[in-house]
């Protein structure tokens, strides 16, 4: 209930990330997706990482999902 309350209040202050969330889910997530995440820091640094997806980490994200809801 905790980490449910912390979505909603995170969902809240960032409405775009939960809709964009929802259109990757639409697309269908699928074993050897790729996600990349990059972080740019205030003063201009970035660090980029990216990771494909295995069968485990699909399952992962949908039991999340669940949870979540």
């Amino acid at each position: 209930m905790k980490m449910k309350n912390a979505w909603s209040r995170f969902t809240a202050n960032h409405p775009k990330f939960p809709r964009f969330l929802n259109a990757v889910v639409r697309r269908g997530i699928q074993e050897g997706t790729v996600f990349e995440f990059k972080v740019t820091s205030p003063d201009g640094q970035e660090l980029v990482t990216n990771m494909r997806l295995s069968a485990e980490d699909i399952e992962l994200w949908k039991e999340l999902s669940e949870a979540m809801r």
